[in-house]
């Protein structure tokens, strides 16, 4: 019986995660791609998993378990019929529009219905299974760790094993023929439980609890369970360290993916850490000791503080070990604190409910009300703060994790006492005094359990838990001012103010967590008040698609463009170079060449036309500099605060002074926009979508490239900028050209001059024909593309794998 709801509960799991990352990847076309779908994907089945559990608490408090069988059976065969998902249907949100609340409807109507009833299987199995006459029923919270371990499979597996293997289509016919066989388990769990129940107990009957023991599915340790008071203090407690791994899971992957490297599915390893935790805490033998994440909790805080601080953002991947060490620290604590403070399973839906909301609230946070209240990733060392405050003291751990087990033992043995004392009516001889005792015991073991999460928190708050966080602020803050005077190197720096007090502050308060939390924020504060940047600040802003930042030089010769990490434009100050197209827009690039040849074989043609010209992406607008006079230009841009930016002459003056030519700027996704474009209007394309790393795949695939030719004029050339850290685009551009009979050529331009604003790029040009191209076919600059180089990799609307083209 046990391997049964084990079973169950996994597939149950997995495809709730599998679901979470398709359907996710199926909007991304029509979302540009950005980080931010994901957090808002996140955010709704966060949702979504509190309805479910809400939905599973109300059907096991009113209803008998066959009704809970019927009407949960009912209702997971009719969410089957939202199956297979159609997600998109090719139709984005308004354009200028805040995407979020599209969607938020979006995900509603499509895998909302079946993710919805999925959902309320972990709590609903669970509570079946206590009902049962099984030997461990009185505890089935270690079925939780099966749970966990099948959205860990699956949030695995997809990247490696369903993505690569299978297009959209295909896996969301596999996903509605699991989904069949779950329900077939799911009535089986149901068959079971009510076949084999435990016998309905005396209190329950009195309660009026006849509808719910209807059919026999009540246990003994429901009777115990009743009696067991939950205090909001508990609940609000329950509800806190939920909400702390959630909330650290957006926080990590959002600073990761902004300020260090932005690789796609990089959001991967944060959840499967967060999920790992919950089957480590939740397994009948938990492998890693609570005493042992309360004590590593302190060093790992220092680590990730340092790294944060200091403004480190190289080598990436060494750093990224120290955010993902904390956040698995911190989920295992909290996550293990949870299960430690586990009621009985009279109240196991509850609890499953308040974890939920917990999680739900996490997301709220980090993907709605975050980006809304701060320009930077300011959420995520907030919640490092809380973090470390939440954990348990470091003498005392031990024991009050031991108090805190004690009062769930207590909770299986009133199981098993309960059961003879409610044999004995109180008008039976010695029947007031059983019951007395087993009161007072019952208070004592209350008492105990609340002891323990107290002493666990070891928030006895005294005089020192103010003084010396405010000494350890002002030595950080003396310390970044004495340090100004001396030539110093980032290391150097980081390791002189920041080194010592962090060393004070692990050594000396790591044992108080209340004292370490303030020391940690002082520290924070002082180094955000007193740090002295080495560029100057000019904007900031952060919306649904990232944070962007205006930087400058100490003596304001040159301005940049970031989002997150990435490079989207320099200018120089200088009104002489002014309108010179830097970095890798330069005159001497590949870009620089392709604007040569182009106009070079327009100007060979007798009675031309002035050259009409699409661009996607804007960022600073170095693009525009290249417009002459009776040109037409058109921008396609999905961020409008980018656009704000680029037309603010305080930062960037190219589409204010440099253009030649009237600049026309689209707001929206560029794939979608352009499908409104004339047939064969423009005669070249340029593709400046590609260097960041989240890039929108939407616009590199064989169905986007056959509008783009719809769109381009007899003799054009597309032109795609496919510079990326972390990913081999040219192998996806120069396959799909291929794969679709054009000629192209690749400029890689590995040279860089500061003195001459040139970085390196790269670039492909394709067009119907190798006469096309004019003399860029015999500019030795642009080679065509060797099959021994260069393995070629085709993308669709339906199947693109990341991973084959990962910069391993």
């Amino acid at each position: 019986m046990s391997l049964l709801f084990a079973c169950a509960l996994f597939v149950g799991a997995f495809l709730l995660f599998w679901v979470q990352p398709l359907v996710g990847k199926a909007l991304l076309p029509l979302l540009g791609g950005t980080p931010a779908v994901w957090n808002t994907c996140m955010l709704f089945f966060q949702a979504l998993l509190l309805a479910g559990y809400a939905y599973a608490h109300a059907l096991t408090r009113w209803l008998s378990s066959r009704a809970q069988g019927v009407l949960h059976g009912a209702l997971l065969l009719g969410a089957a019929l939202a199956l297979p998902f159609a997600v998109g249907n090719g139709s984005g949100p308004p354009a200028g529009a805040s995407p979020v609340l599209w969607l938020l409807k979006t995900l509603l109507l499509t895998a909302g219905p079946p993710f919805f009833v999925l959902s309320a299987g972990a709590p609903l199995l669970q509570k079946w299974y206590s009902r049962t006459r099984a030997r461990d029923a009185s505890d089935p919270y270690y079925l939780y760790a099966a749970s966990n371990a099948g959205s860990l499979c699956a949030l695995l597996g997809f990247p490696v094993l369903l993505e690569p293997r299978l297009t959209l289509g295909q896996q969301s016919r596999a996903w509605a023929v699991l989904y069949v066989a779950l329900a077939l388990l799911v009535i089986g769990c149901a068959a079971f439980a009510l076949m084999r129940p435990r016998a309905a107990t005396h209190d329950e009957k009195l309660e009026g609890g006849e509808a719910k023991v209807e059919g026999g599915a009540a246990s003994d340790a429901d009777a115990a369970g009743e009696s067991e008071r939950i205090s909001l203090r508990r609940r609000l407690r329950w509800l806190v360290l939920a909400f702390v791994p959630s909330s650290l899971v957006l926080g990590v992957t959002t600073y990761v993916t902004t300020d260090l490297v932005a690789v796609p599915l990089l959001w991967v390893i944060p959840l499967s850490l967060y999920l790992l935790s919950f089957v480590i805490v939740f397994a009948r033998r938990r492998i890693i000791p609570s005493w042992l994440s309360a004590r590593l909790l302190p060093g790992a805080a220092v680590l990730v503080s340092l790294v944060y601080l200091s403004g480190a953002a190289q080598p990436a991947w060494f750093l990224i070990l120290f955010h993902l060490l904390f956040l698995f620290t911190a989920a295992l604590v909290c996550h293990g604190a949870l299960a430690d403070d586990r009621p009985g399973a009279a109240h196991l839906a509850e609890f499953y409910l308040w974890l939920a909301a917990g999680g739900a609230l996490g997301g709220l946070f980090n993907a709605v009300l975050a980006p809304l209240l701060f320009n930077s990733i300011v959420e995520y060392p907030l919640v490092i703060l809380l973090a470390s405050y939440l954990r348990p003291a470091y003498k005392r751990a031990r024991g009050a994790l031991l108090g805190l087990r004690l009062g769930a033992k207590r909770n299986v043995e009133r199981a098993a006492v309960g059961t003879s004392i409610l044999k004995v009516r109180d008008d039976e001889p010695g029947g007031e005094a059983v019951r007395g005792a087993e009161g007072d015991a019952r208070r004592e073991t209350e008492e105990e359990t609340a002891e323990g999460v107290e002493v666990a928190g070891g928030k006895r708050w005294d005089v020192f838990d103010l003084l010396v966080p405010l000494l350890l602020g002002m030595l950080t803050a003396a310390l970044m001012l004495v340090t100004r005077s001396f030539d110093l190197n980032s290391v150097e720096r980081a390791a002189l103010t920041l080194g010592l007090p962090l060393f004070l502050l692990n050594h000396f308060t790591a044992p108080r967590p209340t004292r370490f939390a303030l020391g940690l924020a002082a520290v924070m504060l002082a180094t955000a008040l007193f740090a002295e940047q080495d560029v100057r600040t000019l904007h900031a802003s952060r919306n649904f698609y990232g944070t962007h930042r205006v930087e400058s030089d100490d003596a304001d010769t040159l301005h940049w463009l970031r989002h997150g990490s990435t490079l989207h434009g320099k200018q120089n100050t200088d009104p002489k170079t002014r309108c010179e197209p830097l970095s890798y827009y330069h005159r001497e690039g590949p870009l620089g060449s392709v604007f040569k040849h182009v106009r070079a074989k327009r100007d060979a043609t007798v009675g031309a036309r002035p050259l009409s010209i699409a661009v996607v992406g804007l960022g600073a607008g170095t693009t525009a500099a290249y417009a002459r006079a009776g040109e037409a230009w058109t921008f396609y841009e999905i961020d409008p605060q980018v656009l704000e930016v680029a037309r603010d002459p305080r930062y960037f003056t190219y589409l204010s002074e440099c253009a030649g030519a009237p600049i026309n700027v689209v707001i929206g996704d560029a794939r979608l926009r352009l499908r409104g474009a004339p047939d064969g209007a423009y005669d070249l394309i340029a593709l400046d979508a590609f260097s960041s790393d989240a890039v929108p795949a939407h616009l590199m695939t064989r169905e986007a490239l056959q509008l783009y030719l719809s769109k381009l004029a007899p003799g054009g050339v597309i032109a795609f900028h496919v510079s990326n850290r972390s990913l081999q685009l040219e192998r996806v551009a120069g396959g799909i050209a291929a794969d679709a009979g054009l000629a192209s050529r690749i400029f890689d331009d590995g040279r860089q001059g500061a003195q001459f604003g040139l970085d390196p790029s790269t670039w492909v040009a394709v067009a119907r024909t190798d006469a096309d191209f004019g003399t860029l076919a015999s500019d030795t600059d642009w080679p065509e593309f060797e099959p021994a180089v260069y393995k070629l990799e085709v993308w669709r609307d339906d199947f693109s794998d990341i991973l084959s083209v990962f910069r391993w």
